[in-house]
């Protein structure tokens, strides 16, 4: 018997084909999840926000960053998960935590000490029965300066206005737009190189996150689409530099602080619903 070789098309497919004719950026529908993948990548995202709470309650001075990479390790196991960086393409540990200048993908080690004033960025990734989920969030150890705790803030500030641009059908680049917009009113940097990413099925999808992008470009945001959102706001320039030693961590190039959030968001029929924070 014949097949048909025709598939059932539907009303989405139909949508997502006007937007293509109109000239829009359409995602392919390999990273548009469906109900039973988004369900399965918010069982994942409870796993890593609690993670970021128990470090929540543990993070203080003298500790090492060892001592948290540790702990992450043992409370993602407890949870029947896996942390993503282990071994990911190469790095060393089960969490990022970069310090100070140190912009983003610092290696954990027992000779790094938390110390009074430093601002550390924790970034957890959590793999659970297959499915990804990422976070970061900001720690101030102590009494820090007033820019350390202003740019701190005025980074979760970024994240959040980029997560406000988030609708079913509009556009990517008004993240970024809005991020990049708020930063600079504070009289601050956006890295540019380095930004949020698509995840759910993969550590790393599709779309790339630009935090520095135009207003009313960029690709068109679908129900089930899931990425972060993770600017990384700079006291000084944007320019950054890679650690020649380790290959991974990332800082400043003229050694000033540097702060960064992330939160994983999904949308919606309506809007956004914030996964991970």
């Amino acid at each position: 018997m014949k097949m048909n070789s025709k598939v059932k098309r539907t009303a989405l497919d139909e949508k997502l084909d006007s937007y293509r004719r109109q000239g829009y950026i359409v995602p392919p529908k390999n990273i548009i999840k469906n109900e039973k993948q988004i369900e399965a990548i918010k069982k994942s995202a409870v796993i890593n926000t609690a993670i970021l709470d128990h470090v929540a309650e543990h993070i203080k001075e003298g500790m090492t960053t060892l001592e948290i990479d540790e702990m992450v390790y043992r409370f993602t196991k407890e949870h029947d998960a896996t942390p993503a960086p282990l071994n990911y393409h190469g790095f060393p540990k089960s969490v990022c935590i970069s310090i100070n200048q140190e912009v983003c993908h610092g290696i954990p080690s027992k000779d790094r000490v938390l110390q009074n004033g430093d601002i550390v960025n924790v970034d957890v990734s959590t793999i659970y029965h297959g499915y990804f989920s990422d976070a970061s969030r900001m720690f101030i150890i102590g009494e820090a300066s007033e820019e350390a705790k202003k740019v701190v803030e005025v980074a979760r500030e970024c994240m959040q206005k980029g997560i406000e641009q988030v609708k079913p059908w509009g556009l990517l680049g008004d993240v970024g737009a809005a991020i990049n917009a708020h930063a600079k009113a504070h009289g601050y940097s956006v890295v540019r190189e380095i930004g949020g990413h698509g995840v759910g099925l993969a550590f790393h999808e599709d779309p790339y996150v630009s935090h520095v992008s135009k207003a009313g470009t960029g690709m068109l945001l679908v129900p089930g689409m899931i990425f972060t959102i993770e600017p990384m706001v700079n006291v000084g320039t944007a320019r950054v530099k890679e650690d020649k030693k380790n290959g991974w961590t990332i800082y400043t190039a003229d050694g000033k602080l540097s702060a960064q959030w992330e939160s994983m968001v999904l949308v919606t029929e309506t809007g956004y619903e914030i996964l991970t924070c």
